[in-house]
């Protein structure tokens, strides 16, 4: 099977032709399809839900905070902005799945709680979900998780570091 697009094999070719290590172009690519591909699946497995990754997070972190938490703190554990939050938060309050409560001692503080629908859901799926995510990596035997783990880190360092032509003119 082969997983990658027309616009990766158009750009593989043009490196082939300029002697530009293609292979290493198509690693790149692979690796975009699978990520892509694990996205794809998340979102058909979330979907049925109403919820999408961004989504289900807020409600995995709620789940675990019975008394709740403050939209700020939501935000950072989330890893995302307090704006991105606000419309997450819109959406999922729309949907039924949590309540904005203003606190007992400062009605100007807010705390984020689910609701009946949103607990059972987060529920549910916090262990199926993670069971999946889980499943992803049990065709890899332990010394092949810690090789893909060391490359993927190599990966990452390169795209960190600016390379010649991400330089700015002086």
């Amino acid at each position: 099977m082969d997983i990658l697009d027309t616009k990766h094999h158009t750009l593989i070719a043009q490196a082939e032709r300029n002697n530009a290590q293609p292979e290493n172009l198509r690693l790149c690519f692979e690796l975009l399809s699978t990520a892509r591909m694990i996205d794809l699946s998340c979102a058909q497995r979330l979907a049925p839900y109403q919820l999408s990754e961004s989504r289900f997070v807020i409600l995995f972190l709620l789940h675990h905070e019975s008394a709740g938490l403050a939209p700020h703190l939501l935000a950072e554990r989330a890893g995302i902005t307090r704006a991105t939050l606000t419309g997450l938060l819109d959406g999922l309050e729309r949907d039924g799945f949590l309540n904005r409560n203003h606190g007992q001692a400062d009605r100007r503080s807010i705390l984020i709680t689910l609701t009946e629908k949103g607990a059972q859901t987060a529920a549910s799926l916090s262990k199926d979900h993670t069971q999946w995510i889980s499943s992803l990596m049990t065709p890899l035997d332990a010394q092949e998780k810690q090789i893909l783990s060391a490359l993927l880190a190599k990966i990452r360092t390169a795209a960190q570091e600016p390379s010649d032509h991400d330089q700015s003119p002086r």
